[in-house]
């Protein structure tokens, strides 16, 4: 480019290195891209990998244990309906799920201490052999909420017998803490 008058050039050149120094100045960074970062294909003839999938989500039990310690003994339907759970005298036992108290008492043998709480038309929980019980009939429960202590009334050791009914027969608590049914 050639210009004649001084004061032109000298106006272009200011103009020029006006435009330098705001380029040099500029610190934004260029966006950040969020599609995946490319890979080239393999050679022909090759197979692709299939993309990575990640696993599906756990599914979420609708029942809690109603306490943390081990079991002692398992369902199997005749002689036990139900776990027995290990732990020590006056440890808390916590409603499996949200429902209501229908009942509270110790009038079955080889229960002692029993709360029986309602969740809906389908499943009961029984909290079996507790030291202490915390909530009355009719009472409103909330999952996680403590509703007893632990204890061994009609029972030989300190424990929790807990128990699952579906349509009023015993299941296998074990799938529906775990969340494999629900």
């Amino acid at each position: 480019m050639h210009i004649q008058n001084p004061l032109s050039r000298a106006a272009a050149l200011a103009a020029g290195a006006v435009a330098i120094a705001a380029l040099t100045a500029c610190t934004t960074t260029p966006p950040q891209s969020t599609s995946p970062p490319f890979y080239p294909l393999p050679p022909s003839g090759q197979a692709v990998p299939p993309a990575a999938t990640p696993p599906a989500p756990k599914p979420q039990a609708i029942f809690i244990r109603p306490a943390p310690g081990r079991t002692l003994s398992g369902f199997d339907g005749s002689r036990n309906k139900g776990i027995d759970i290990a732990g020590n005298l006056g440890d808390p036992v916590l409603a499996a799920a949200d429902g209501r108290v229908v009942y509270v008492g110790g009038e079955l043998r080889g229960y002692g201490n029993m709360v029986i709480v309602q969740h809906n038309d389908t499943f009961l929980t029984a909290y079996a052999n507790a030291k202490t019980i915390l909530v009355k009939e009719k009472d409103v429960v909330r999952q996680g909420q403590k509703i007893a202590e632990i204890g061994n009334s009609d029972a030989d050791r300190v424990k929790l017998h807990f128990e699952i009914r579906k349509q009023g027969v015993a299941v296998d608590p074990e799938p529906y803490l775990n969340g494999t049914l629900r």
